[in-house]
């Protein structure tokens, strides 16, 4: 492919930086943000959410594979929104069953916060917890007694999806567009959703600098008790 001479320049600047994609991502947002460029037009594509059906239809095709471990895995990931690195770090220790978050060490961007899960989901949590092996500390492990890797939970959900006929694209993203739209759809406010989410900017701080996770933990139940029955 022929490259313009914009194009050689940038790929000069990487390979003279060894810049990774991430590294190269960082500097074009900061570069745009520093001259106040507007993001270009359809920049930013709105995922395509499972409807309500196909969603029923997914965890049932889990439930019928009858395996503990990945009812609880792929039910925890939707409740939480969490990004699938997020999910496969979790630490048994990091799950506090009396109040029903979980915490997330050093997620994107560095940051540490709690998450919520599900009220009714306690008691399954905590029989899965209680059966796991004495000494393991990472709360998904395979039959190998290895950490469950990102890219092992993307294939077992696009199993599940094919199991569940399924035939649009499903990833572990996509649950979290699923919650996130939930909450937002059920009024959740914009500052308890960043909380949640793990969404924080310096203007969206200002927003929720004095809001704790039991501030939204009312509306967060509220509005994941409405997922289509089944889940």
């Amino acid at each position: 492919m022929k490259l313009t001479p914009e194009a050689r320049d940038i790929v000069a600047v990487i390979r003279r930086h060894r810049l990774t994609y991430r590294q190269f991502s960082k500097a074009c947002h900061a570069a745009r943000r520093h001259l106040k460029l507007k993001p270009p037009a359809g920049g930013h594509r709105i995922p395509k959410l499972l409807p309500e059906a196909a969603l029923r239809r997914f965890y049932a095709a889990i439930d019928q594979a009858d395996n503990l471990q990945h009812r609880i895995l792929l039910r925890l990931l939707l409740f939480t929104g969490l990004r699938v690195a997020e999910l496969a770090a979790i630490l048994v220790a990091d799950v506090d069953l009396g109040e029903g978050k979980i915490y997330i060490e050093q997620g994107k961007g560095s940051k540490d916060r709690y998450v919520l899960f599900r009220d009714d989901f306690r008691l399954t949590l905590a029989a899965y917890i209680q059966g796991l092996p004495p000494r393991q500390t990472i709360l998904f492990e395979s039959r190998q007694r290895r950490p469950y890797s990102p890219e092992r939970i993307r294939q077992l959900i696009r199993d599940y999806a094919a199991d569940a006929g399924i035939t649009d694209r499903v990833y572990p993203h996509l649950l979290r567009h699923q919650l996130l739209t939930l909450l937002t759809k059920e009024g959740v406010p914009d500052a308890a959703i960043q909380l949640i989410s793990g969404h924080s900017s310096r203007e969206s701080l200002k927003i929720y600098q004095h809001l704790a996770l039991p501030d939204v933990a009312e509306d967060y139940q509220r509005a994941v008790h409405k997922l289509p029955e089944g889940i």
